[in-house]
């Protein structure tokens, strides 16, 4: 378990190594709701993604030894990117593996860094089987996208960065898959003022956290497509985010992919922000029931902005 000093040990030792990003009213979605609402832009963050935040935290607390074997990492793509970087800082032998169906732009990016890229399966899933499959045949140390302390303290430094710039923040909502940034926003947050409101927000396509919270327990569920390929993936058993969130989270909300193309053109068309689709949920509950955040200063964490061009002019000229 972590606490709000395990965040700000994080963010004293990644004073350096990533930005402060910054947090901007949205004068559109504050139109919507007749209150305040800001956007915290982690797709102008390293790698256009939060997740060098928690890698680079977790890399930095290696041992020796874990350092001296080699290190290897599953990924959607955002978390392989922050690895690679990591590997190349530290001077540590990197294997990733993401999804054959990872978005080019990931891809490209990731190519651009000394490291092991490895492509299997169709879904995250299978990609972090085989990750820890190698990871035990090569002695390597596996280092989670999500299912770690060091790497949950490092993205809750994202929930530090809210409240110093935003004290009067009522409600953050934070997208979420395995949940590291949400349990690590949370734990901060929540330490630093426990009134605030922290909610989360899925595609209904791989809900994996809502039907685990819903249950009580880790539970397996079927994996459907969705365009918000960062947010695929279950939950192992025994993953210290499942439990954070329990205790911290007031509630995960549910998206549909047609909301979730509308929310990537609206941040283009109002914000002129370039958001992937698991970066743009985290608006979805702001723009489908405004009348819920009336009156509320609220804060929506926009995680990433790694999308494939095409993809992204597709949506711009579709009707959604």
């Amino acid at each position: 378990m972590i606490g709000l000093k395990d965040i700000q040990n994080a963010r004293k030792l990644l004073q350096d190594q990533v930005k402060k990003t910054p947090l901007v009213r949205s004068q559109y979605l504050s139109g919507l709701t007749g209150s305040d609402v800001y956007l915290k832009l982690e797709n102008l963050q390293l790698t256009n993604a939060f997740k060098i935040r928690g890698a680079l935290n977790r890399m930095m607390n290696l041992t020796d030894e874990e350092k001296a074997r080699g290190i290897i990492a599953a990924s959607s793509g955002n978390h392989a990117q922050a690895v690679s970087i990591g590997a190349e800082r530290l001077n540590v032998t990197a294997t990733v593996v993401v999804p054959e169906t990872t978005p080019r732009i990931k891809v490209e990016k990731i190519r651009k860094h000394k490291v092991d890229l490895i492509l299997y399966g169709k879904q995250y899933d299978y990609a972090e089987e085989y990750a820890k499959k190698l990871a035990k045949e090569r002695g390597l140390t596996f280092v989670s996208s999500y299912n770690d302390p060091f790497l949950v303290a490092g993205q809750g430094t994202v929930g530090l960065e809210i409240l110093e710039d935003l004290p009067t923040a009522d409600s953050i909502v934070v997208p979420v898959s395995g949940g590291s940034i949400l349990s690590g926003v949370a734990v901060a947050a929540k330490s630093i003022k426990p009134s605030i409101e922290i909610l989360g927000v899925q595609p209904e396509n791989v809900a994996a956290m809502y039907y685990c919270l819903k249950a009580g327990k880790i539970i397996n569920i079927p994996m459907k497509h969705t365009m918000a390929e960062g947010l695929d993936g279950n939950i192992e058993q025994g993953c210290i985010t499942f439990e954070l969130i329990q205790r911290y989270v007031d509630e995960i909300l549910l998206t549909n992919e047609e909301a979730i193309k509308k929310m990537i053109r609206l941040l283009w068309e109002k914000e002129k922000q370039v958001v992937e689709a698991s970066g743009a949920v985290a608006i979805a509950p702001i723009v489908e029931t405004p009348n819920r955040f009336a009156g509320k200063r609220t804060v929506a964490v926009i995680t990433g902005g790694n999308i494939d061009d095409e993809v992204f002019q597709s949506i711009l000229a579709s009707n959604a």
